[in-house]
């Protein structure tokens, strides 16, 4: 071992056995000053707009159902695969794998389209 090594190893020695923490080393002193707690909604909305253009994947789903290997194999150009759920039922609509509303298939300029009916709240989930 090298003394560099060994100068190291008992500087982290020496910081393992300090349980205290030194908060008069940060800037300030540890103590947050008026202006910086003023500052802080400014922080936090500027933070927030930059997620606005964050890309989140949104994924409705329509139905589903359980086919076995040769059924799959089966499938051809004009095969109908039947699902769970019956035509007018309710789509459930999910962002990034997190279910966060229900909603109804509509066409909006021949291209389908879901209109929201009922929000999921993260209470109602079980979810933190």
């Amino acid at each position: 071992m090298n003394d560099n090594s060994m100068e190291m190893e008992h500087k982290a020695d020496s910081m393992i056995g300090d349980s205290s923490a030194r908060f008069s080393d940060l800037p300030g002193g540890g103590r947050t000053p008026a202006a910086t707690q003023d500052q802080a909604p400014k922080t936090e909305q500027k933070a927030v707009e930059m997620l606005m253009d964050v890309s989140l994947q949104v994924m409705v789903e329509l139905g589903r159902t359980r086919m076995t290997l040769r059924q799959i194999l089966d499938l051809q150009k004009g095969s109908v695969v039947e699902l769970n759920r019956v035509a007018g039922d309710v789509v459930d609509i999910y962002v990034n794998d997190k279910m966060v509303a229900r909603g109804e298939v509509v066409v909006v300029d021949d291209k389908f389209g879901v209109r929201i009916t009922e929000l999921i709240s993260r209470k109602a989930d079980g979810a933190n």
